[in-house]
């Protein structure tokens, strides 16, 4: 694999550099683990895409992508209802 040279301020460096080393890496291996965790719009617009091509599949529907905009964030939801519960178990409100 070819490898090129990225320039950053020398805080960013020091401060890649010490991630890396804290996880046994090397700060060009750090970089590529980082970039490939965050994917492109590119990839998140083709995930998506995939991701509505599986539902209508398992779901044996044909929901247009304007229908699947309008549906509810059942995930997000489901993630506001535990983190009340777990806030109202410890007795906080934030």
């Amino acid at each position: 694999m070819a490898s090129t040279t990225i320039q950053v301020p020398r805080e960013t460096r020091d401060h890649l550099a010490a991630l890396a080393a804290e996880r046994g890496l090397t700060l060009g291996q750090l970089v590529q683990q980082l970039a490939e965790r965050e994917p492109t719009q590119a990839q998140t617009a083709e995930r998506l895409r995939a991701d509505r091509d599986a539902a209508r599949r398992n779901m044996g529907t044909d929901m247009s992508d304007d229908e699947f905009d309008q549906a509810p964030d059942i995930l997000g939801n489901i993630y506001k209802i535990a983190a009340e519960k777990v806030r109202a178990a410890r007795g906080t409100t934030a």
